[in-house]
């Protein structure tokens, strides 16, 4: 009979690995998971997955050997993106989120006689080398930096032994059970405004269905050191807007006016102010971040055509998205 694969997900309660657990348990392969408690909903995952809940990082590096000692691939689906505001330098919260648990844990994972590892990593990476001379500080902010990095130390901890491939996220959209979705973020900024800017831009946008296939897809066909920037959709952000201000029903109320970056520059720029004397940093300054949503932040989907991405309805996936974020603030009838 042949051997069935086992994979290791790291993280296969949250969002992500939810989605990449379904779709290798799809596939016919077996899985093996740690995520940090509690569970968002019960009986989330089918009894088949091995769970565990702890936090890997707490293990001794015999017990993570150990507990990938029958795995052939480990999805890293965990980390902190760039909406963490931690204390200042962010550099150093985002080098200790990201990059020493990657690099312990691939580390390991080698030496456990795993042949493929999935980095779950960030498009602020892919852009950030694109636009190197057009936004020279891009890559030099804490949350590329730490991601460039973040993939470089994986690559190396794998060489020779396990193939290394990395998944450069953008914009993702769906709903898992016992979770809310980030974008309710968004959703509160927007509820009861007049006016709404949007700058020009557009970003890249994909369901949370296509990153799942888009892992697996990397497990199976990823080529050691390649890096995969994910796309299915382009989405500018006045769309995006728009599409809010639908779900709360202000139509009447709120308007999405599209405005040049220079015209709100001095606000972001006193929002950076602002953080600094609080002695926190973004990932990414907001008068950067902001800057680079007059650009399209827009990858080309057939570059990673190899990883067999299936067609899914985005904007579906970004409307029921949006009236899941909506609903959670209307009273019970």
């Amino acid at each position: 009979m042949a051997h069935i694969s086992k994979i290791f997900v790291l993280g296969g309660t949250g969002f992500l690995g939810y989605y990449t657990t379904k779709e290798l348990l799809a596939q016919g392969y077996q899985v093996k998971t740690m995520a940090l408690p509690p569970m968002p909903a019960d009986n989330l995952l089918p009894s088949t997955v091995e769970l565990s809940l702890g936090n890997i990082n707490e293990l001794s590096d015999a017990q993570v050997v150990d507990l990938l000692s029958d795995c052939d691939g480990f999805m890293y689906a965990a980390g902190a993106d760039e909406r963490a505001l931690p204390e200042a330098p962010a550099l150093s919260f985002y080098y200790h989120a990201n990059v020493l648990p990657t690099q312990r844990l691939a580390r390991l994972a080698r030496q456990a006689g795993v042949k493929n590892f999935v980095v779950f990593g960030s498009y602020n990476a892919e852009f950030a080398s694109l636009w190197r001379d057009t936004y020279p500080d891009y890559q030099l902010q804490p949350y590329p930096n730490t991601r460039l990095l973040q993939e470089q130390v994986a690559f190396a901890e794998g060489e020779g032994a396990m193939t290394v491939t990395v998944l450069r996220l953008p914009y993702i959209f769906g709903t898992m059970p016992g979770r809310m979705p980030l974008w309710k973020m968004f959703v509160d900024q927007i509820r009861n405004q007049p006016v709404y800017p949007a700058l020009k831009g557009s970003t890249s946008a994909v369901t949370v269905e296509q990153v799942a296939e888009a892992a697996v897809g990397a497990l199976q066909h990823g080529e050691h050191r390649h890096t995969y920037a994910i796309n299915a959709y382009n989405l500018a952000y006045k769309d995006f807007y728009d599409m809010i201000v639908e779900a709360l029903h202000q139509e009447t109320m709120t308007q999405v006016p599209v405005v040049p970056f220079d015209q709100l520059k001095p606000q972001f720029e006193q929002l950076d102010a602002q953080t600094a004397a609080a002695g926190k940093e973004h990932g990414i300054h907001i008068t950067l971040s902001e800057k680079l949503q007059e650009e399209a932040q827009c990858t080309d989907p057939d570059e990673t055509a190899i990883l067999g991405i299936k067609d899914h309805d985005v904007v579906a996936s970004i409307k029921a998205t949006l009236a899941k974020c909506v609903e959670a603030d209307e009273p019970a009838n």
